[in-house]
């Protein structure tokens, strides 16, 4: 049996990321799905409403996937980190964009300081065509 936590940002991410775990998953498995946001003046009422659809399309598509909003002040990698640590998690599921440098640069990347931060085993689910 294994425990897989999905992080999660969007809808589209999701319906992607669901595209591989419903191949993966089998019976006994647990799944958990995370979205994380900052919160206060970082986060809008749009980006709740954003990250709750991105979960409503894991708890439709997988069948006994436990999700949760996280709004804790951390950056997404931090909160995905710590509820993995918390919930004995296997394995990371993750969706990646292509990204060009600057873009990197600029904004940052989640999916990279994820890699870069867990000892856990992460599957990235790629986002593009």
């Amino acid at each position: 049996m294994t425990t897989f936590l999905i992080g999660t940002d969007s809808a589209e991410t999701s319906e992607k990321v669901c595209a591989y775990m419903n191949e993966r998953v089998q019976e006994g498995d647990t799944v958990y799905g995370v979205n994380s946001l900052h919160g206060g003046d970082r986060t809008s009422d749009q980006d709740v409403i954003d990250g709750q659809e991105a979960l409503d399309v894991l708890d439709e598509q997988i069948e006994g996937a436990d999700t949760h909003q996280l709004i804790r002040g951390n950056a997404p990698q931090e909160d995905v980190l710590d509820f993995a640590a918390e919930h004995d998690v296997d394995e990371l599921v993750i969706g990646i964009r292509k990204r060009s440098p600057t873009g990197k640069m600029l904004f940052g990347s989640t999916a990279q300081d994820l890699l870069l931060s867990t000892p856990l085993p992460v599957v990235c689910v790629p986002l593009t065509e």
